[in-house]
């Protein structure tokens, strides 16, 4: 009896000359993929056969150790080409000793990279299978119904065990199933919230070998989605939409506010954002040219009120002391439910961890993976309420600072959202104080030859996120801001840029025709007060940890991903830190959803890590309003910042002398007059 090893598994079995591989592989438990139940027609199931001495099996595999090409292969048309060197596991032969490698694109469990929302060595674990059937036609007096019939082919044709055909899709068995060949594409999902057993859950007629799934993280300003296949783990679609609700508020305590003024404001709140999820996932489909009813998961996560709002869960609890979640279990229910229109998808909502620590924290858990690293890792996702997560595989602590929308533009006199037009990079030269500017749009900074030109199109007119950490930190830098947050009055007399502003002072940033952008008092405390905020809550799990020094830190969400490392320390956003410790990972929330949507281990292992976080409320800390007071300062009162210190020259710590009292300062310069920023502003510092 020929002897056969599959790669990279190892397992080996002996068969009876005449077996095919795929037979081979579902005998052994090998991870090779089939749609089509061994018809030829979907082409996953392909292998690649190795030749030569294999030693350690003790084979020495020949090239005629399986069968030649017969016609299945030869007329073989499906979606994934036919290499020279790939078998049809379905149609190859075994007839001699062999070793078979089962590449990853063909196995279910594969693990792929997906940049494109930061997903690296992903494993594919989906809930979600397709099986193609071809059904006995009925005869008088059989007894089996449609549906008996369909489970027994599953287990005949695909040695699949079927609990059940959903009762949502028995109206729709019999029309599948009538064509002259009697086949069609069933659905079987392995459910997720312990009921157990496979369940025929989607049916279609004939053979079809795509499902989707949507992956949605719910954000108080933004909705993003990625539409992706289930079986390779492609996104083959992206989008992203305003949250409508920022007519209800711009932060989430406003949103709590308005529900707890207007009787029924919950109902319109939940509407607004069920709309909107609804519309975004109609885009998602257009884009990819995909119909609703081949979407068969969905998966949500949001900050704790955007969760509760989106299942319809009345969130005034959250708005006050103990701020109790309804539930912090993951959430199984349909799409439906949610005034999603996806006639077939199950819908999963992450696990919350706390009051103000929602299920999208949890996610970018999951994508960053705090609890799997061996060093401390500080994860900090910043928004208008930013979520705090620092830990290792040994513990884990997460809290969340009301940071407000100030990051984002709001509160900010000249502050707007990153769009077309807004100012997102800023230079200062700490001589003369003359801003060099980037706007979204143009790839050259304002003092470069074809400014003008290539922004004539554009309308300037305010500063995104980005763009108000770099100015307030430049602003410090160059002497204008003083170490209490006060802008120098002083800097009057080195400048026409620093303007008097009724009792204090403004700096002038950028001027146009009608346009003139001023950097007020009150925007730096604005930014002050968040800033402050979200290093409060950081300091608060260093010191609930123990930790004396971070070398990993983490920024998250869609403004934390466009921060420069080096303005966050400059600032002191984040605890002093070697710069190539502190990165942005993009929207990690996000990240997290598209893992959960294509893994079921790594449902259960976030759920399992949700549980064990230690939460922090800030709000009932004694000491944070001490650690809060310290962050005010830049870029600190207290802490040291001896890595900072190697990359630029601090001005020296001071307090405001008087309107326009002058602060001593020290800073190095080079022969242009130039301040030495580091390698984050080498040869853009003019």
């Amino acid at each position: 009896m020929p002897r056969v090893v599959f790669t990279p598994s190892g397992l080996e079995i002996e068969v009876d000359p005449g077996t095919t591989v795929l037979a081979a592989a579902r005998r052994l438990g090998v991870d090779l993929d089939s749609v089509c139940g061994g018809r030829g027609i979907c082409g996953r199931c392909q292998v690649v056969p190795s030749t030569g001495v294999f030693a350690k099996w003790g084979i020495d595999a020949l090239g005629n150790a399986l069968s030649a090409r017969g016609a299945t292969e030869i007329s073989y048309k499906g979606r994934r080409p036919l290499g020279s060197d790939h078998r049809l596991g379905c149609a190859a032969l075994i007839e001699r000793d062999a070793v078979i490698d089962v590449p990853a694109e063909s196995q279910v469990h594969r693990q792929v990279v997906r940049k494109s929302v930061d997903l690296v060595d992903l494993v594919i674990d989906p809930l979600v299978s397709l099986a193609y059937v071809v059904v006995p036609a009925p005869v008088l007096g059989d007894e089996p119904s449609t549906a008996e019939a369909i489970i027994s082919a599953l287990k005949d044709q695909h040695g699949r065990i079927a609990s059940a055909v959903s009762m949502r899709i028995l109206p729709h068995i019999q029309p599948a199933l009538a064509n002259d060949a009697r086949a069609a594409t069933v659905a079987l999902r392995t459910d997720d919230d312990g009921s157990g057993g496979d369940q025929v859950v989607a049916v279609w007629p004939g053979f079809v070998d795509t499902i989707y799934g949507v992956a949605v993280d719910i954000g108080s300003t933004t909705i993003a989605g990625h539409l992706c296949d289930l079986a390779t783990g492609e996104v083959v679609a992206s989008s992203g939409r305003m949250n409508p609700q920022i007519r209800f508020g711009e932060d989430l305590m406003s949103r709590v506010s308005y529900v707890m003024m207007n009787p029924g404001g919950e109902r319109e709140l939940t509407a607004s954002v069920r709309t909107a999820l609804n519309e975004l996932v109609g885009e998602l489909l257009t884009e990819a040219a995909v119909g609703r009813d081949r979407v068969l998961d969905m998966v949500l996560v949001g900050n704790p009120i955007m969760h509760h709002l989106v299942l319809g869960i009345d969130p005034t609890p959250l708005g006050m002391a103990p701020f109790t979640l309804a539930t912090s279990d993951a959430v199984h229910c349909r799409a439906t439910d949610l005034d999603v229109d996806l006639p077939n998808a199950a819908t999963y909502l992450l696990p919350c961890i706390a009051g103000h620590v929602g299920a999208d924290t949890a996610a970018a858990m999951l994508a960053e993976g705090p609890y799997r690293s061996l060093h401390m890792q500080l994860l900090v996702d910043v928004g208008t309420n930013a979520e705090i997560v620092l830990g290792s595989v040994t513990e884990q602590y997460a809290a969340s600072s009301p940071t407000g929308p100030a990051f984002e533009g709001a509160q900010i006199s000249c502050g707007q959202r990153a769009t077309a037009g807004a100012i997102e990079r800023v230079r200062i030269n700490p001589v003369t104080l003359e801003p060099r500017v980037k706007v979204i749009g143009s790839d050259l900074w304002s003092d470069d030859p074809g400014f003008e030109a290539s922004t004539a199109g554009l309308t300037i007119s305010g500063v995104c996120g980005s763009g108000i950490i770099e100015v307030m930190a430049e602003m410090f830098l160059a002497g204008i801001i003083i170490t209490d947050g006060t802008i120098d009055g002083a800097g009057a007399q080195r400048s026409p840029r620093v303007v008097e502003d009724g009792r204090t002072f403004s700096y002038v940033l950028y001027e146009r025709g009608d346009i003139r952008l001023l950097i007020t008092q009150a925007d730096v405390r604005a930014i002050q007060l968040a800033k402050a905020a979200l290093r409060a809550g950081i300091d608060l799990l260093v010191e609930h940890a123990g930790v004396t020094e971070l070398t990993d830190i983490r920024l998250a969400g869609a403004f934390g991903s466009h921060i420069d490392p080096l303005y966050a320390m400059v600032l002191g956003l984040v605890p002093d830190c070697a710069l190539d410790g502190v990165r942005s990972v993009g929207n990690a929330a996000g990240a997290g959803a598209v893992r959960a949507l294509l893994s079921r281990q790594l449902r259960g292992e976030i759920e399992t890590a949700a549980r064990h976080v230690v939460k922090i409320e800030t709000a009932i800390e004694p000491r944070f309003q001490e650690l809060f007071v310290n962050a005010m300062a830049f870029p600190h009162a207290t802490a040291d910042t001896p890595h900072l210190a190697h990359l630029v020259t601090l001005p020296i710590r001071t307090e405001a002398s008087g309107a326009a009292g002058r602060t001593g300062r020290r800073r190095k310069r080079d022969e242009s007059g130039s301040a030495q920023h580091g390698s984050a502003q080498q040869g853009e510092q003019t």
